[in-house]
């Protein structure tokens, strides 16, 4: 059998992949059940046969684009270890920024938050671990994806979070929030990166809208103003291109204080407004 140092240099095999060291130090992490830095420390590890047969299907299924955190079975965001499927989106480390913006935003204690399309839950649930004082209902469309954000905040133990199945607003009866946060579809349906990488086993629906990718958060900011508290604010994540059209749309649905923010490499990927006093 082989050694961890031995496996470790397999990353050549995955020729795909544009994190391959990564990707093989962590399903390799995964079948052994020890951390990146074992690896390292117990190079002379050796697999056992089941071991290196797992490790081997998991590296074959990688080779064929599946993605890591479906290999694994969980996504961590903002700290948070999260169980995914492929029923929802791939929580990825640039919609941290949607959560670091409201918390900066709302550093009150006591506040009344809605994350829309939850997806894993990740949004709502890095808000309450962070503001547990905080009542925060996390909506999805999908059955499947509010199961899994179920199992999630049960898991980190968060009971400041509330899962509901609507579609959007749609199902959820009349009252107000402080903040409502969203990281929505936004995809074209002709863009040519759907059929590339990870979202290739993602759900369509979680990431392709109508209108250029625009027409999800032009109902979410139309429809927001009747789920909005005076002066609360409304904020979304979208397409690197798209920031001036969404502030457009944030324009038309009477919200105030319009503003995008960039992400690490400079891209405009969030646009929030605030609901007139």
């Amino acid at each position: 059998m082989s050694t961890v140092k031995e496996n470790l240099t397999r990353s050549a095999e995955l020729t795909g992949s544009d994190s391959a060291r990564l990707d093989i130090e962590v399903l390799l992490g995964a079948v052994l059940g020890r951390s990146r830095t074992w690896l390292y420390t117990w190079p002379e590890y050796e697999l056992s046969v089941a071991e290196q047969q797992s490790f081997d299907n998991l590296l074959q299924r990688r080779r064929h684009g599946e993605p890591v955190a479906h290999l694994t079975g969980e996504r961590e965001f903002w700290s948070l270890a999260l169980k995914v499927n492929a029923s929802t989106l791939i929580p990825r480390p640039e919609t941290e920024l949607l959560v670091e913006t409201a918390l900066a935003l709302c550093p009150g204690d006591r506040l009344r938050a809605l994350d829309l399309g939850t997806g894993t839950g990740a949004i709502a649930l890095a808000l309450a671990s962070e503001r547990p004082g905080w009542d925060i209902v996390a909506a999805e469309k999908s059955a499947d994806a509010v199961a899994l954000a179920e199992e999630n905040r049960r898991a980190l133990q968060l009971d400041n979070v509330r899962i509901v199945q609507s579609d959007w607003f749609a199902q959820l009866p009349a009252q107000k929030f402080d903040l409502i946060v969203s990281n929505p579809p936004y995809i074209d349906a002709a863009d040519p990166h759907l059929e590339q990488g990870d979202v290739r086993f993602e759900p369509r629906s979680a990431l392709v809208a109508e209108d250029a990718g625009l027409a999800d958060i032009q109902s979410i900011a139309q429809c927001s103003g009747e789920f909005l508290a005076a002066g609360g604010w409304l904020m979304v994540e979208h397409g690197w291109q798209q920031a001036a059209s969404v502030r457009a749309i944030f324009a038309a649905a009477g919200l105030k204080d319009i503003e995008s923010r960039e992400d690490f490499s400079g891209w405009e990927r969030i646009t929030l407004g605030r609901k007139a006093n």
